[in-house]
């Protein structure tokens, strides 16, 4: 059974681990990978306001991570859609040993779900990869944006943030996995 929870500084090994894992994946199909960003990456656990949540398999192992920001970046939307109260996720890692379980796609249902708990009418986020924006959309997220930053080309996608009630089914302790622990 799978759980989201926040994450902690004692989480930086399994996070960095994981991220490594991905990153093998990734170079053995010969694409970019984040090798040498995965201690960095991995330290974001350990920021004391919050931001990255992992998930984990069983209280045991981490099969994935994403970091969810309360403010979506200003650059790329327009000035109505910065006003909207949103969630944006970046930096959404998971094992690909897990793939048959889907932990990207529980990751984003998880953080669908806490946005609309958290009184946010939207989950936001960007990626760099047409591959993933395929993926993205079958998530349920609509690429509305696509913006040339210095070297790389971003596409920015949403989905409205609801409450999906089967989601406990797929989740151990779901009603406890958001911080204030509402239903």
């Amino acid at each position: 059974m799978f759980a989201m929870r926040p994450a902690t500084a004692a989480d930086i090994p399994g996070v960095a681990a994981m991220i490594r894992s991905r990153s093998t994946w990734l170079e053995g199909r010969d694409m970019p990978s984040w090798r040498e960003s995965a201690d960095n990456l991995a330290a974001q656990a350990e920021n004391s306001h919050g931001g990255m949540w992992v998930l984990e398999e069983d209280a045991s192992r981490i099969v994935g991570c994403t970091t969810v920001q309360d403010q979506t970046p200003p650059w790329g939307w327009t000035p109505e859609e910065l006003a909207e109260p949103a969630h944006y996720l970046f930096t959404t890692v998971t094992d690909p040993a897990y793939r048959d379980q889907k932990p990207g796609t529980l990751i984003a249902l998880w953080a669908v779900d806490h946005a609309a708990r958290e009184g946010k009418e939207w989950v936001r986020r960007g990626c760099m990869f047409p591959g993933l924006v395929r993926y993205y959309e079958t998530q349920g997220f609509t690429l509305l944006h696509e913006v040339q930053r210095t070297r790389n080309r971003v596409y920015l996608m949403a989905r409205r943030a609801e409450r999906l009630p089967d989601l406990s089914a797929l989740f151990s302790g779901h009603e406890a996995s958001t911080p204030t622990g509402r239903p």
